[in-house]
Protein backbone atom coordinates (compact mmCIF):
# COMPACT_ATOMS: atom_id res chain seq x y z
CA UNK A 1 0.00 0.00 0.00
CA UNK A 2 1.63 3.54 -1.06
CA UNK A 3 1.83 6.01 1.58
CA UNK A 4 -0.82 8.99 1.50
CA UNK A 5 0.85 12.15 -0.16
CA UNK A 6 0.97 15.22 2.14
CA UNK A 7 -0.73 18.54 1.09
CA UNK A 8 1.17 21.40 0.36
CA UNK A 9 -0.67 24.34 -1.09
CA UNK A 10 2.05 26.01 -3.33
CA UNK A 11 3.11 23.02 -4.52
CA UNK A 12 -0.13 21.92 -5.52
CA UNK A 13 -0.70 25.29 -7.18
CA UNK A 14 1.97 24.13 -8.93
CA UNK A 15 0.76 21.06 -10.45
CA UNK A 16 -2.25 22.82 -10.99
CA UNK A 17 -0.46 24.72 -14.06
CA UNK A 18 0.74 27.36 -11.61
CA UNK A 19 -0.45 30.73 -10.18
CA UNK A 20 -1.83 32.63 -13.44
CA UNK A 21 -3.46 29.45 -14.00
CA UNK A 22 -5.35 29.54 -10.79
CA UNK A 23 -6.33 32.49 -11.15
CA UNK A 24 -7.74 31.84 -14.08
CA UNK A 25 -10.14 29.37 -12.95
CA UNK A 26 -11.19 31.14 -10.37
CA UNK A 27 -12.23 34.06 -12.59
CA UNK A 28 -13.95 31.86 -15.10
CA UNK A 29 -16.03 29.64 -12.43
CA UNK A 30 -16.79 33.23 -10.66
CA UNK A 31 -17.97 34.59 -14.27
CA UNK A 32 -20.28 31.36 -14.92
CA UNK A 33 -21.42 30.93 -11.19
CA UNK A 34 -22.93 34.62 -11.94
CA UNK A 35 -24.97 33.47 -15.20
CA UNK A 36 -25.19 29.89 -15.68
CA UNK A 37 -27.51 28.99 -12.50
CA UNK A 38 -29.68 31.76 -14.11
CA UNK A 39 -29.56 31.35 -18.15
CA UNK A 40 -33.59 29.77 -17.87
CA UNK A 41 -34.28 33.05 -16.23
CA UNK A 42 -32.88 35.32 -18.41
CA UNK A 43 -34.92 33.57 -21.23
CA UNK A 44 -38.12 33.62 -19.68
CA UNK A 45 -37.44 37.45 -18.29
CA UNK A 46 -35.30 39.45 -20.37
CA UNK A 47 -36.06 37.88 -23.67
CA UNK A 48 -39.66 37.39 -23.09
CA UNK A 49 -39.46 33.35 -24.17
CA UNK A 50 -41.34 31.16 -22.95
CA UNK A 51 -39.93 28.14 -20.26
CA UNK A 52 -40.27 25.16 -22.50
CA UNK A 53 -38.82 27.17 -25.62
CA UNK A 54 -35.90 28.26 -23.14
CA UNK A 55 -35.14 24.95 -21.77
CA UNK A 56 -35.69 23.15 -25.02
CA UNK A 57 -32.89 25.64 -26.67
CA UNK A 58 -30.71 25.34 -23.50
CA UNK A 59 -30.96 21.43 -23.72
CA UNK A 60 -29.78 21.55 -27.84
CA UNK A 61 -26.99 24.38 -26.80
CA UNK A 62 -25.59 21.74 -24.14
CA UNK A 63 -26.41 18.10 -27.26
CA UNK A 64 -24.95 20.27 -29.90
CA UNK A 65 -21.63 21.00 -28.36
CA UNK A 66 -20.96 17.33 -27.67
CA UNK A 67 -20.13 17.60 -31.21
CA UNK A 68 -17.15 19.20 -30.97
CA UNK A 69 -15.59 16.79 -28.58
CA UNK A 70 -14.09 14.83 -31.22
CA UNK A 71 -12.15 17.83 -32.45
CA UNK A 72 -11.00 18.90 -29.32
CA UNK A 73 -9.75 15.65 -28.70
CA UNK A 74 -7.71 15.89 -31.63
CA UNK A 75 -6.41 19.11 -31.23
CA UNK A 76 -5.54 18.40 -27.54
CA UNK A 77 -3.16 15.83 -29.16
CA UNK A 78 -1.95 17.56 -31.19
CA UNK A 79 0.23 19.13 -28.09
CA UNK A 80 -2.06 22.21 -27.52
CA UNK A 81 -2.60 22.81 -23.82
CA UNK A 82 -3.23 26.22 -22.57
CA UNK A 83 -4.55 27.34 -25.96
CA UNK A 84 -7.38 24.88 -25.92
CA UNK A 85 -8.60 26.16 -22.11
CA UNK A 86 -8.31 29.87 -23.37
CA UNK A 87 -10.37 28.83 -26.42
CA UNK A 88 -13.18 27.21 -24.64
CA UNK A 89 -13.13 30.34 -22.35
CA UNK A 90 -12.94 33.05 -25.36
CA UNK A 91 -15.93 30.87 -27.07
CA UNK A 92 -18.13 31.08 -23.63
CA UNK A 93 -17.54 35.10 -24.00
CA UNK A 94 -19.39 34.94 -27.52
CA UNK A 95 -22.17 33.01 -26.47
CA UNK A 96 -22.51 35.92 -23.80
CA UNK A 97 -21.80 38.90 -25.94
CA UNK A 98 -24.59 37.18 -28.36
CA UNK A 99 -26.76 36.53 -25.50
CA UNK A 100 -26.35 40.36 -24.66
CA UNK A 101 -27.35 41.41 -28.28
CA UNK A 102 -30.41 38.88 -28.68
CA UNK A 103 -33.74 40.49 -29.46
CA UNK A 104 -36.95 39.91 -27.17
CA UNK A 105 -38.77 37.03 -28.34
CA UNK A 106 -36.03 35.48 -30.65
CA UNK A 107 -35.15 32.10 -29.51
CA UNK A 108 -33.07 31.04 -32.17
CA UNK A 109 -30.86 34.29 -31.34
CA UNK A 110 -30.33 32.65 -27.83
CA UNK A 111 -30.41 29.26 -28.95
CA UNK A 112 -27.41 30.22 -30.53
CA UNK A 113 -26.17 31.62 -27.68
CA UNK A 114 -26.55 29.08 -25.88
CA UNK A 115 -24.98 26.46 -28.38
CA UNK A 116 -21.80 28.81 -27.73
CA UNK A 117 -21.80 28.63 -24.18
CA UNK A 118 -22.34 24.86 -24.16
CA UNK A 119 -19.76 24.50 -26.69
CA UNK A 120 -17.61 26.02 -24.28
CA UNK A 121 -18.41 24.23 -21.43
CA UNK A 122 -18.49 20.66 -22.47
CA UNK A 123 -14.64 21.66 -24.14
CA UNK A 124 -13.48 23.42 -20.97
CA UNK A 125 -13.09 19.63 -18.83
CA UNK A 126 -11.23 17.66 -20.82
CA UNK A 127 -9.05 20.73 -21.57
CA UNK A 128 -7.99 21.56 -18.17
CA UNK A 129 -7.52 17.44 -17.16
CA UNK A 130 -5.03 17.71 -20.52
CA UNK A 131 -3.28 20.39 -19.33
CA UNK A 132 -3.04 19.40 -15.60
CA UNK A 133 -1.89 16.35 -16.93
CA UNK A 134 0.74 17.80 -19.06
CA UNK A 135 1.94 19.31 -15.74
CA UNK A 136 1.59 16.67 -13.09
CA UNK A 137 2.65 13.04 -12.80
CA UNK A 138 1.09 10.55 -10.79
CA UNK A 139 -0.75 11.12 -7.70
CA UNK A 140 0.03 14.96 -7.84
CA UNK A 141 -1.94 14.74 -10.40
CA UNK A 142 -4.81 13.52 -9.09
CA UNK A 143 -4.40 15.89 -6.12
CA UNK A 144 -4.18 18.46 -8.62
CA UNK A 145 -7.54 17.80 -10.63
CA UNK A 146 -9.05 17.72 -7.24
CA UNK A 147 -8.16 20.94 -6.19
CA UNK A 148 -8.63 22.19 -9.43
CA UNK A 149 -12.37 20.70 -9.06
CA UNK A 150 -12.37 22.14 -5.25
CA UNK A 151 -11.41 26.09 -6.80
CA UNK A 152 -14.01 25.72 -9.30
CA UNK A 153 -16.89 24.73 -6.89
CA UNK A 154 -15.64 27.64 -4.37
CA UNK A 155 -15.94 30.57 -7.41
CA UNK A 156 -19.47 28.98 -8.45
CA UNK A 157 -20.66 29.31 -5.41
CA UNK A 158 -19.75 32.30 -4.43
CA UNK A 159 -20.78 33.61 -8.19
CA UNK A 160 -24.25 32.26 -7.29
CA UNK A 161 -24.41 33.76 -4.23
CA UNK A 162 -23.59 36.95 -5.54
CA UNK A 163 -26.21 36.41 -8.50
CA UNK A 164 -28.86 35.54 -6.24
CA UNK A 165 -28.19 39.33 -4.05
CA UNK A 166 -28.66 41.34 -6.93
CA UNK A 167 -31.90 39.50 -8.26
CA UNK A 168 -33.76 42.37 -6.65
CA UNK A 169 -33.11 44.52 -9.28
CA UNK A 170 -35.02 42.47 -11.99
CA UNK A 171 -34.00 42.36 -15.71
CA UNK A 172 -31.61 45.01 -16.00
CA UNK A 173 -29.73 43.22 -12.77
CA UNK A 174 -29.39 40.28 -15.01
CA UNK A 175 -28.19 41.60 -18.08
CA UNK A 176 -26.10 43.30 -15.77
CA UNK A 177 -24.25 40.25 -13.99
CA UNK A 178 -24.38 38.41 -18.16
CA UNK A 179 -22.16 41.68 -18.81
CA UNK A 180 -19.60 41.26 -15.89
CA UNK A 181 -19.50 37.37 -17.23
CA UNK A 182 -18.47 37.79 -20.38
CA UNK A 183 -15.75 39.85 -18.99
CA UNK A 184 -14.59 37.28 -16.96
CA UNK A 185 -14.41 34.89 -19.56
CA UNK A 186 -12.17 37.55 -21.84
CA UNK A 187 -10.40 38.17 -18.55
CA UNK A 188 -9.56 34.18 -17.73
CA UNK A 189 -9.08 33.39 -21.22
CA UNK A 190 -6.47 35.99 -21.34
CA UNK A 191 -4.41 34.49 -18.26
CA UNK A 192 -4.95 31.15 -19.35
CA UNK A 193 -3.36 31.93 -22.77
CA UNK A 194 -0.22 33.56 -20.72
CA UNK A 195 0.79 29.98 -19.30
CA UNK A 196 1.93 28.60 -23.18
CA UNK A 197 1.99 25.16 -22.22
CA UNK A 198 1.93 22.72 -24.90
CA UNK A 199 2.94 19.69 -24.47
CA UNK A 200 6.21 18.10 -25.96
CA UNK A 201 4.21 14.93 -27.87
CA UNK A 202 7.20 13.07 -29.34
CA UNK A 203 9.18 13.42 -25.96
CA UNK A 204 6.08 12.39 -24.00
CA UNK A 205 5.44 9.30 -25.95
CA UNK A 206 9.25 8.54 -25.83
CA UNK A 207 9.30 8.90 -21.83
CA UNK A 208 6.13 6.88 -20.89
CA UNK A 209 6.36 4.30 -23.72
CA UNK A 210 3.05 5.70 -25.34
CA UNK A 211 3.43 5.04 -28.72
CA UNK A 212 0.21 2.02 -28.63
CA UNK A 213 -3.36 2.99 -29.39
CA UNK A 214 -6.03 4.73 -27.18
CA UNK A 215 -7.43 2.39 -24.80
CA UNK A 216 -10.82 1.23 -25.51
CA UNK A 217 -12.16 1.80 -22.08
CA UNK A 218 -16.35 0.80 -23.26
CA UNK A 219 -17.52 0.12 -19.38
CA UNK A 220 -16.25 3.32 -17.82
CA UNK A 221 -18.04 5.69 -19.97
CA UNK A 222 -21.15 4.02 -19.89
CA UNK A 223 -20.50 3.89 -16.32
CA UNK A 224 -19.99 7.41 -16.38
CA UNK A 225 -23.27 8.52 -17.63
CA UNK A 226 -25.10 7.12 -14.88
CA UNK A 227 -22.21 7.72 -12.15
CA UNK A 228 -23.23 11.52 -13.59
CA UNK A 229 -26.50 11.52 -12.61
CA UNK A 230 -25.49 12.24 -8.61
CA UNK A 231 -24.28 15.74 -9.89
CA UNK A 232 -28.41 16.24 -10.43
CA UNK A 233 -29.34 15.20 -7.16
CA UNK A 234 -28.65 17.97 -5.43
CA UNK A 235 -29.86 20.24 -8.11
CA UNK A 236 -33.19 18.78 -9.52
CA UNK A 237 -33.71 15.52 -7.46
CA UNK A 238 -34.30 16.64 -3.89
CA UNK A 239 -35.66 19.72 -4.96
CA UNK A 240 -38.49 18.12 -6.81
CA UNK A 241 -39.03 15.08 -3.88
CA UNK A 242 -38.45 18.07 -1.10
CA UNK A 243 -41.28 20.39 -2.78
CA UNK A 244 -43.47 17.72 -4.69
CA UNK A 245 -43.46 14.93 -2.18
CA UNK A 246 -42.80 16.03 1.19
CA UNK A 247 -44.16 19.23 0.54
CA UNK A 248 -41.42 21.39 2.38
CA UNK A 249 -40.41 24.07 2.76
CA UNK A 250 -37.57 25.21 -0.19
CA UNK A 251 -35.27 26.12 2.22
CA UNK A 252 -34.49 22.60 2.65
CA UNK A 253 -33.39 22.73 -1.02
CA UNK A 254 -31.09 25.31 -0.73
CA UNK A 255 -29.80 24.52 2.57
CA UNK A 256 -28.60 20.65 0.67
CA UNK A 257 -27.47 22.77 -2.03
CA UNK A 258 -25.29 24.84 -0.15
CA UNK A 259 -24.05 21.85 2.13
CA UNK A 260 -23.31 19.83 -0.81
CA UNK A 261 -20.85 22.99 -2.15
CA UNK A 262 -18.98 23.34 1.07
CA UNK A 263 -18.31 19.70 1.26
CA UNK A 264 -17.27 19.31 -2.03
CA UNK A 265 -14.97 22.55 -1.47
CA UNK A 266 -13.47 21.74 2.14
CA UNK A 267 -12.97 17.40 1.31
CA UNK A 268 -12.57 17.15 -2.38
CA UNK A 269 -8.35 17.46 -1.88
CA UNK A 270 -7.64 15.89 1.37
CA UNK A 271 -10.39 12.68 0.25
CA UNK A 272 -8.72 11.89 -2.65
CA UNK A 273 -5.16 12.05 -0.96
CA UNK A 274 -6.55 9.93 1.31
CA UNK A 275 -8.30 7.53 -1.18
CA UNK A 276 -4.61 7.70 -2.97
CA UNK A 277 -3.94 4.47 -0.99
CA UNK A 278 -6.02 2.54 -3.21
CA UNK A 279 -6.18 2.30 -7.38
CA UNK A 280 -8.17 4.90 -8.46
CA UNK A 281 -10.90 1.62 -10.46
CA UNK A 282 -11.30 0.77 -6.54
CA UNK A 283 -12.34 4.60 -5.76
CA UNK A 284 -14.44 4.79 -8.40
CA UNK A 285 -16.34 1.59 -7.79
CA UNK A 286 -16.60 2.45 -4.37
CA UNK A 287 -18.10 5.88 -5.46
CA UNK A 288 -20.64 3.40 -7.10
CA UNK A 289 -21.40 1.63 -3.80
CA UNK A 290 -21.56 4.71 -1.90
CA UNK A 291 -23.89 6.68 -4.34
CA UNK A 292 -26.20 3.65 -4.54
CA UNK A 293 -26.45 3.34 -0.39
CA UNK A 294 -27.54 7.09 -0.44
CA UNK A 295 -29.96 6.94 -3.32
CA UNK A 296 -31.19 3.77 -1.12
CA UNK A 297 -31.47 6.14 2.25
CA UNK A 298 -33.60 8.77 -0.13
CA UNK A 299 -35.64 5.90 -0.79
CA UNK A 300 -36.14 5.07 3.03
CA UNK A 301 -35.83 9.18 4.64
CA UNK A 302 -39.50 9.64 1.74
CA UNK A 303 -41.39 7.09 3.21
CA UNK A 304 -40.53 8.95 6.45
CA UNK A 305 -43.28 11.71 5.83
CA UNK A 306 -43.72 15.25 6.23
CA UNK A 307 -42.41 15.56 9.72
CA UNK A 308 -39.22 13.35 9.41
CA UNK A 309 -38.99 13.38 6.08
CA UNK A 310 -37.02 16.66 5.18
CA UNK A 311 -34.25 16.36 7.92
CA UNK A 312 -33.75 12.73 6.85
CA UNK A 313 -33.10 13.61 3.34
CA UNK A 314 -30.77 16.35 4.09
CA UNK A 315 -28.42 14.10 6.06
CA UNK A 316 -28.50 11.06 3.90
CA UNK A 317 -27.54 13.69 1.30
CA UNK A 318 -24.23 13.73 2.86
CA UNK A 319 -23.28 10.60 1.85
CA UNK A 320 -24.73 11.42 -1.55
CA UNK A 321 -22.26 13.94 -1.71
CA UNK A 322 -19.17 11.79 -0.06
CA UNK A 323 -19.92 9.55 -3.01
CA UNK A 324 -19.37 12.58 -5.61
CA UNK A 325 -16.35 13.83 -3.76
CA UNK A 326 -15.58 9.91 -4.39
CA UNK A 327 -16.54 9.75 -7.98
CA UNK A 328 -14.95 13.45 -9.10
CA UNK A 329 -11.73 12.82 -7.36
CA UNK A 330 -11.35 8.90 -9.12
CA UNK A 331 -12.80 8.96 -12.65
CA UNK A 332 -10.67 11.48 -14.83
CA UNK A 333 -7.60 10.50 -13.15
CA UNK A 334 -8.53 6.97 -14.11
CA UNK A 335 -8.92 8.39 -17.74
CA UNK A 336 -5.76 9.76 -17.61
CA UNK A 337 -3.85 7.17 -16.16
CA UNK A 338 -4.50 4.81 -18.34
CA UNK A 339 -4.37 6.78 -21.36
CA UNK A 340 -1.35 6.93 -23.61
CA UNK A 341 -0.54 10.59 -24.02
CA UNK A 342 -0.01 10.29 -27.56
CA UNK A 343 -3.88 9.89 -27.35
CA UNK A 344 -4.94 11.57 -24.17
CA UNK A 345 -6.73 14.25 -25.46
CA UNK A 346 -9.08 12.05 -27.82
CA UNK A 347 -9.67 9.86 -24.48
CA UNK A 348 -10.53 12.65 -22.07
CA UNK A 349 -12.94 13.92 -25.07
CA UNK A 350 -14.27 10.51 -25.04
CA UNK A 351 -14.64 10.57 -21.66
CA UNK A 352 -16.26 14.40 -20.88
CA UNK A 353 -18.66 13.20 -24.10
CA UNK A 354 -19.89 10.64 -21.66
CA UNK A 355 -20.41 13.26 -18.96
CA UNK A 356 -22.01 15.49 -21.18
CA UNK A 357 -24.38 13.33 -22.39
CA UNK A 358 -25.48 12.08 -18.33
CA UNK A 359 -25.20 15.53 -17.51
CA UNK A 360 -27.76 16.59 -20.60
CA UNK A 361 -30.51 13.27 -19.96
CA UNK A 362 -30.39 13.06 -15.83
CA UNK A 363 -33.14 15.95 -15.71
CA UNK A 364 -35.93 14.81 -18.42
CA UNK A 365 -34.58 11.03 -16.39
CA UNK A 366 -35.24 12.21 -12.89
CA UNK A 367 -38.57 14.50 -13.70
CA UNK A 368 -39.63 11.41 -15.41
CA UNK A 369 -39.03 8.94 -12.85
CA UNK A 370 -40.08 10.89 -9.93
CA UNK A 371 -44.22 11.51 -10.72
CA UNK A 372 -43.99 7.46 -10.31
CA UNK A 373 -43.32 7.56 -7.04
CA UNK A 374 -39.65 7.47 -4.97
CA UNK A 375 -39.40 3.51 -5.64
CA UNK A 376 -39.21 4.35 -9.16
CA UNK A 377 -36.88 6.83 -9.04
CA UNK A 378 -34.59 5.74 -6.30
CA UNK A 379 -34.63 2.22 -6.97
CA UNK A 380 -33.93 2.72 -10.32
CA UNK A 381 -30.97 5.18 -9.68
CA UNK A 382 -29.35 2.60 -6.84
CA UNK A 383 -29.98 -0.29 -9.15
CA UNK A 384 -28.52 1.54 -12.24
CA UNK A 385 -25.60 2.44 -10.33
CA UNK A 386 -24.55 -0.52 -8.52
CA UNK A 387 -24.40 -2.07 -12.16
CA UNK A 388 -22.60 0.60 -13.12
CA UNK A 389 -19.61 -0.02 -10.00
CA UNK A 390 -19.28 -3.62 -10.86
CA UNK A 391 -18.80 -2.68 -14.95
CA UNK A 392 -16.09 -0.59 -13.73
CA UNK A 393 -14.59 -2.88 -11.04
CA UNK A 394 -14.59 -6.05 -13.56
CA UNK A 395 -13.17 -4.33 -16.51
CA UNK A 396 -9.69 -5.27 -17.14
CA UNK A 397 -6.92 -2.26 -17.71
CA UNK A 398 -3.30 -1.34 -17.32
CA UNK A 399 -3.45 0.68 -14.75
CA UNK A 400 -0.70 0.94 -12.37
CA UNK A 401 -1.76 -0.39 -8.77
CA UNK A 402 -0.01 2.20 -6.11
CA UNK A 403 3.66 1.82 -5.97
CA UNK A 404 6.81 3.83 -5.20
CA UNK A 405 7.45 5.03 -8.76
CA UNK A 406 8.09 8.63 -10.76
CA UNK A 407 10.27 9.64 -7.62
CA UNK A 408 12.93 11.45 -9.77
CA UNK A 409 10.45 13.96 -11.74
CA UNK A 410 10.32 17.04 -10.66
CA UNK A 411 6.32 17.23 -10.19
CA UNK A 412 6.75 14.51 -8.11
CA UNK A 413 8.86 16.28 -5.47
CA UNK A 414 7.42 19.59 -5.89
CA UNK A 415 4.28 17.53 -4.21
CA UNK A 416 6.59 16.11 -1.68
CA UNK A 417 4.88 12.46 -2.07
CA UNK A 418 5.97 8.86 -2.88
CA UNK A 419 3.44 7.54 -5.63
Amino acid sequence: MATTPKIRPRALVRASGGPRYAVALAVDALGTGLLRPFLLLYGVTVLKLSAPATGIAMTVGIVVGLVCMPAVGRWLDRGARSTVVAASMLVRALGVALLLATPEGQVWAFATAALFLGVGNQAWPAAHAALVATVARGRERDAALAGGRALRNAGLGVGALLATACLAGGTTALQALAAVTGLAYLAAAALAWSVQLRAETAATRAEDGADGPAPRMRALPAANVVYVFCLNVPEIALPLVLVTQLHASPVWSAAIFVANTVLVVTLQVPVTVLMSRFSRRAVLALAGVVLAASYLGFLVATSLGHGWGAPAVAAVSVVCTLGEILYAGSATALVTALAPAAVLGRALARFETSTGFGLAVSPAAITALAPHGPTALWGSLAAATLLSAAAVATEKDQEDVPAPSSAGRAPARALGTRL
